[in-house]
C-alpha cells in the first residue's frame, strides 16, 4: 500500500532544520504484515529527543529512515500468528520490542532485550524483516515503529492494547515519555512514602517522571530545570519545590531519590551532587556518546549512594502501559498536560528546532 511519511535523508545538517530540512515528507510503499506483525493506521505520534538525536547525528542510524517511535493508532489487520491483538484495537507502540526468550528479557525489565536492540540498530523489525520502500529502494524502520507516517507495520511485540477511552494523543505519549520517565520512578527509583524525589530536566520524559512521582503520594517532589517556564509548569502540576541547577548547588539541595532525564553532562553532575545519604540516582537521559562527566566518588562509599542506569524506564511495556493507562483514566496521571502543542506531519522539521531549543515538552503529530 502507499503511505505518506517523514523520512530522514541526512544526519547532522545545520540548524535551523526548518531551513536545512533533513526530513522530507512524501509517499512510500508499505508491505503486508508478516505472521507475527500487525498493520496500524496511525492516529498520533510524539516528537521525542530520541528522534532528534538521530537527526543531529548523536545516535547514528542507517539511512534513509522513516522516523517516529512514540505513537498510537488503530489496528487494520493482523498476521496469522497474532492472537492477542485484534482489528480495530487502539494500540500504543513501544520502541523496544521484547522477544521474551533472551537472557535480558528474563530480568523483569532491568535489561533491554538483546534481540530487539540488535534489530533496532539494523533498522528492521523484530523478525528481521523490512517493509518500507521508496522508488524501489529500501527505507529503514526507526526503532521498530516508524510512527511518523499514515500507516506502519510493526511486530506485535511492539504494540500494547489500551482502552478505547484513552485519547490517541495521550496513548502515544504513554509509549515513550511516560514509559521511560514513569518507569524511572516506579521501576528503578522506587520511592517510598517517606522519600523525597528530585527530577532533573523537565522535558517530556522528566515531566512524565514528575507527574508519576506525584501520583504515588511520596513525601516530596522536587523539580530542577534551567528554564523558569518549566519550573512554573512543574509547580502547577504539583511539585513541592523547584530549583535551577545553580540553586541546587548553592543551597546543597538533596533528595532520597534523584532522576536525571536531561541527557547532558551538566545535568548528570547536578543530579549526582544532589543524592542524599543512602540515596539513589537513576539516569534515563541519553547524552552524546562522547559526553563525559566529573563527579566525586567518595560519597558513593561514605554515604552509601547508588547510581543506576535505566533504559526505557526498565519497563516491560505489556505490564506497564496498562498501569499508566489506568492511572490516567482514574485522573491520577494528567498525561495531557505534557502535550505542548499538536502539529501536522509537514511541521516535523520545525518541531525538531523547538525540541532542540528546549521550548517544547511534547509535540504530537495528529493524523486525520
Amino acid at each position: 500500500m502507499t503511505i505518506r511519511g517523514a523520512v530522514l535523508e541526512e544526519m547532522g545538517r545545520e540548524r535551523p532544520y526548518a531551513e536545512s530540512r533533513p526530513i522530507t515528507i512524501g509517499e512510500l510503499d508499505l508491505g503486508e504484515p508478516g505472521p507475527t506483525e500487525i498493520l496500524v493506521r496511525m492516529e498520533a505520534a510524539g516528537v521525542c529527543h530520541s528522534d532528534l538525536s538521530v537527526v543531529d547525528g548523536n545516535r547514528p542510524r542507517p539511512l534513509p529512515m522513516l522516523l517516529g517511535h512514540e505513537a498510537a493508532g488503530r489496528v487494520e489487520s493482523v498476521g496469522a500468528e497474532v492472537t492477542d491483538i485484534h482489528e480495530d484495537d487502539r494500540v500504543v507502540m513501544s520502541f523496544l520490542p521484547r522477544c521474551g526468550e533472551c537472557r535480558e528479557c528474563r530480568t523483569d525489565g532491568r535489561l533491554p532485550c538483546s534481540v530487539g536492540s540488535r534489530t533496532n540498530d539494523d533498522g528492521v523489525l523484530l523478525s528481521g524483516s523490512g517493509h518500507l520502500t521508496r522508488d524501489g529502494e529500501p527505507v529503514h524502520h526507526h526503532l521498530g515503529v516508524s510512527g511518523f507516517a499514515t500507516h506502519a507495520v510493526v511486530d506485535a511485540a511492539s504494540a500494547v492494547v489500551v482502552p478505547e477511552e484513552v485519547p490517541p494523543q495521550v496513548a502515544a505519549v504513554l509509549g515513550c515519555a511516560v514509559l521511560t520517565g514513569g518507569g524511572a520512578v516506579l521501576n528503578a527509583a522506587r520511592p517510598g512514602p517517606e522519600d523525597s524525589i528530585m527530577i532533573v530536566g523537565l522535558g517530556g520524559v522528566g515531566m512524565a517522571a514528575l507527574i508519576t512521582a506525584i501520583s504515588q503520594d511520596v513525601k516530596e517532589v522536587i523539580a530542577v530545570d534551567t528554564l523558569p517556564a518549566k519550573l512554573e509548569r512543574a509547580t502547577q502540576l504539583g511539585a513541592h519545590r523547584t530549583y535551577t541547577p545553580q540553586q541546587v548547588a548553592e543551597q546543597s539541595v538533596t533528595a532520597d531519590r534523584v532522576v536525571e532525564a536531561a541527557g547532558n553532562p551538566t545535568a548528570f553532575e547536578t543530579a549526582a551532587g544532589a543524592i542524599g545519604f543512602g540515596g539513589t540516582l537513576v539516569t534515563v537521559g541519553l547524552p552524546s556518546p562522547d559526553a563525559r562527566v566529573s563527579i566525586a566518588p567518595l560519597p558513593l562509599t561514605a554515604k552509601a549512594q547508588s547510581i543506576v542506569g535505566s533504559y526505557l524506564g526498565s519497563a516491560v511495556p505489556r505490564r506497564d502501559v496498562p498501569e499508566y493507562a489506568r492511572l490516567y483514566l482514574e485522573g491520577k496521571l494528567p498525561v495531557e498536560e505534557l502535550i505542548s502543542r499538536t502539529i501536522r506531519l509537514e511541521d516535523v522539521n520545525e518541531a525538531m528546532d523547538q525540541l532542540a531549543d528546549g521550548e517544547a515538552v511534547r509535540q504530537v503529530i495528529l493524523f486525520d
